[in-house]
């Protein structure tokens, strides 16, 4: 596995960079000053597990989609997202047509129906949705539905958390510049989402539902691709039964999931080859069958034929829209993979190598079958000349071997965000490339997820069943993603309101009459993926919710400043040489956590830093905002307030190195920010000021130089057990000290997200009733 390296560059750039910009921020309702603000605060969200600071640290303030690469690297990504993002939606072929007739084929010209609706919804959706107006919804170039949650948190104080700060406005904020009907409606869609309590519980559960269905995507992706590929041998070998056919491709799932590990990078470069290979011979044989069988299938491209094909078979052809929606698959992927490439890339990609070529699949399909209508069931593999039959099993199965990749890439990516929000237990983020850092792999959930996909394969055994869980899957998924893109037409974009009407009227109602159609297939295999995310909404839902019990009731118990400075004035209190870095979630105020340390152990360092980890609604964030120092109480005692702020996409860094940049912003803050002193007649003279603050300054910095010298540097975090208040119904009793806590214990504690030294560690035990 790649580990993120630290040139020698980036060590001199982070040696480079001031922040100095600091103002306390320990107590907002106290102190609140913001012409003290610090000008590279932006940005600023809930806050998340310790992914300490990436090592790539790069200044980007635009969208790392947008950005101006080389060509060749432009083409390099493109060429590696046809291995990564495809792979679902060019294996399509392989399932569609079986799925629109189940029953067979009953009128000849129903083949060119279902055709034309094959035609018009890569067209409409596929093409136009989402490689040409969702891709530009990216948030800072991450795709996903928890993108377009944070691109929507950014522009309005949607989030139920209690953590913005002064400098957190000039984000949170949304400035209408002049009045016009545009901005009046998205003026009143920010109001609408930042002044109900409702609407913003409802964003955030939409937000989950449509992350569980893209998690469910990705199990079910690899079980319907595999098993369709292997499927083909029945072809050649028809003694081979579905039991066999089965087992064959759990054991190749089960490979799949474990090359994850080597990361998107290896495998892109590796499934790109082979991937392309299928696309041109998908598109050949498609040719190839369209000039033998029958050329007049082209006359699908007149929509007239769908109007024919549901006056003929009115409510089977309703329901057959069920089949024809897996034409579809992988398309989210499309937009959930976009952090590990860039929007040129898939758009080149995507116009150049996919669409020509399964339209041209889909068009030889619907060729053959004109002459062959018995042979629907297996479509795909009868259609193909005899004499390549065998090498293009082996491509199938690669490919969809590849499929799966898509899904199982945009399935981390968008837990990661969901991580970053707070929406999800903490899991263990690996960053596997040192040049695309939007690459990860997370080893829990992918044991999840094979263990998830093995269960559905054996429980399904055909991809007729599994077809009709697909569906629901990626139907959901694609409404939830147009409910919030609407969002962004009209409150970022502000987009013209006939544009808006126009997508909800096309690209809008065709989504939501495909949903329509796969929910009537609920009892024959469509509950799987709504009982699956139903289960992990609920997960989601129990993790926020004890977060944000927690986080407040830290917030209301905060120790206030005259009981900080009385504590650490205390002459009982041991002031030991080192520094203490002391770890709490709140970032307006000390936490109680505190109190409690003091009344156990009646001992402070010589240097105490409280340190806070903050999310941005961005991807990353540049090294000169990371760090935001503030002064806690006066200079004399040793006590700073440090807000240490990351995006999502941010990787972690070896905790020597983290140190060594906290501590040198540590030492630029008390260069740039100690306090003014007079000359012996109270009057300020430059050089006395200049002579005094200098000695003042040297004295503080060679404080902490020869505390770390002596005792180095100790890391003080809480042990935190959460337990219902009394007088709490049984429903919170049961939510929080059941479910919640044995959450809790399941999942990664702090001290392993956040890499900290065991030897160096002090853990504080406390009970919060909330």
């Amino acid at each position: 596995m790649e580990r993120e390296g630290i040139t020698e560059e980036e060590r001199l750039k982070v040696d480079k960079v001031n922040s100095t910009n600091g103002y306390d921020h320990w107590d907002q309702d106290q102190d609140d000053d913001p012409a003290k603000g610090d000008e590279g605060s932006r940005k600023i969200k809930k806050l998340d597990s310790f992914d300490i600071e990436t090592a790539r640290f790069k200044s980007d303030h635009g969208h790392s989609s947008n950005q101006n690469l080389p060509r060749l690297m432009v083409l390099k990504l493109a060429i590696q997202s046809i291995g990564v993002v495809y792979g679902d939606l060019g294996t399509s072929p392989l399932y569609v047509m079986p799925g629109i007739f189940p029953d067979g084929i009953k009128h000849e010209d129903d083949i060119l129906g279902a055709l034309s609706l094959i035609f018009y919804s890569i067209i409409l959706i596929f093409m136009i949705k989402y490689v040409f107006i969702v891709l530009s919804a990216n948030d800072n170039g991450d795709g996903g539905t928890f993108a377009l949650y944070s691109l929507m948190c950014r522009n309005a104080k949607v989030s139920l958390t209690p953590n913005q700060q002064a400098e957190d406005k000039e984000v949170s904020n949304y400035r209408l510049e002049v009045p016009s009907r545009r901005l009046r409606r998205a003026s009143a869609m920010k109001s609408l989402l930042e002044n109900s309590k409702a609407a913003k519980y409802l964003l955030l559960f939409v937000t989950m539902l449509g992350t569980a269905m893209v998690i469910g995507d990705g199990i079910l992706t690899p079980c319907i691709s595999v098993l369709s590929a292997i499927g083909g041998i029945k072809e050649a070998a028809s003694s081979l039964g579905d039991d066999q056919i089965m087992w064959i491709s759990v054991v190749i799932l089960i490979f799949l999931f474990q090359i994850q590990r080597f990361g998107t990078h290896k495998v892109g470069y590796s499934f790109a080859p082979i991937l392309s290979i299928w696309f041109l011979s998908i598109a050949l044989i498609g040719i190839y069958n369209i000039a033998k069988h029958d050329s007049g299938v082209i006359k699908a491209i007149n929509p007239l034929y769908i109007v024919h094909y549901f006056r003929r078979n009115k409510k089977e052809a309703w329901i057959s829209l069920g089949g024809v929606i897996l034409c579809l698959t992988g398309s989210e992927a499309l937009f959930a993979d976009l952090g590990h490439f860039n929007i040129l890339s898939i758009q080149l990609s995507s116009c150049l190598l996919v669409f020509p070529s399964i339209i041209l699949a889909y068009f030889g399909q619907a060729a053959y079958l004109r002459k062959h209508t018995q042979d629907v069931a297996s479509t795909f593999y009868s259609s193909i000349p005899e004499s390549v039959y065998w090498p293009m099993f082996v491509i199938a199965v690669l490919a969809a071997i590849i499929a799966s990749q898509a899904m199982i890439s945009a399935t981390f990516a968008i837990v990661k965000q969901s991580v970053a929000l707070g929406c999800f237990p903490h899991v263990k983020v690996v960053h596997t490339s040192q040049k695309h850092e939007g690459q990860i792999y997370i080893p829990e959930v992918n044991t999840l997820l094979m263990l998830a996909c093995v269960g559905v394969t054996l429980g399904f055994e055909t991809t007729l069943k599994l077809g009709n869980a697909y569906g629901i899957a990626v139907a959901f998924v694609f409404t939830v993603t147009s409910t919030f893109l609407v969002i962004v037409m009209v409150m970022i974009w502000k987009t013209n309101i006939l544009l808006i009407i126009l997508y909800v009227l096309t690209i809008g109602l065709a989504e939501y009459v495909f949903l329509s159609s796969v929910l009537y297939k609920f009892v024959d295999g469509g509950y799987v993926p709504l009982v699956f995310s139903v289960i992990m909404v609920t997960i989601m839902l129990l993790w926020n919710y004890g977060y944000q019990k927690k986080y407040k009731y830290e917030l209301e118990n905060k120790v206030s400043r005259e009981a900080l400075v009385t504590i650490v004035s205390n002459t009982n209190i041991h002031r030991a040489p080192g520094v203490a870095l002391f770890y709490t979630e709140l970032v307006d105020g000390i936490s109680p956590l505190f109190t409690q340390y003091v009344a156990n152990v009646p001992a402070l360092h010589s240097v105490l830093v409280f340190v806070s980890i903050k999310s941005l609604p961005i991807n990353k964030v540049p090294l000169e905002e990371r760090f935001f120092f503030g002064q806690v109480v006066p200079q004399k005692y040793g006590i700073y307030r440090c807000i240490v702020r990351y995006g999502y996409r941010d990787a972690k860094m070896e905790p020597q190195f983290f140190e060594k940049v906290l501590i040198d912003r540590l030492k630029d803050f008390i260069q740039n920010n100690a306090p003014p002193a007079a000359d012996k007649q109270g009057e300020a003279s430059d050089n006395g000021i200049a002579m005094i603050n200098e000695e003042g300054v040297q004295r503080e910095i060679g404080l902490v130089d020869e505390t770390i010298k002596i005792g180095g540097i100790m890391y003080l975090m809480g042990q935190s057990e959460v337990i219902a208040s009394s007088g709490s119904g049984f429903a919170k009793r049961f939510v929080i000290n059941c479910l919640y806590n044995w959450l809790k214990r399941c999942v990664r504690q702090q001290e392993e997200l956040f890499n900290i030294p065991h030897k160096r560690l002090v853990k504080v035990g406390i009970t919060y009733e909330i």
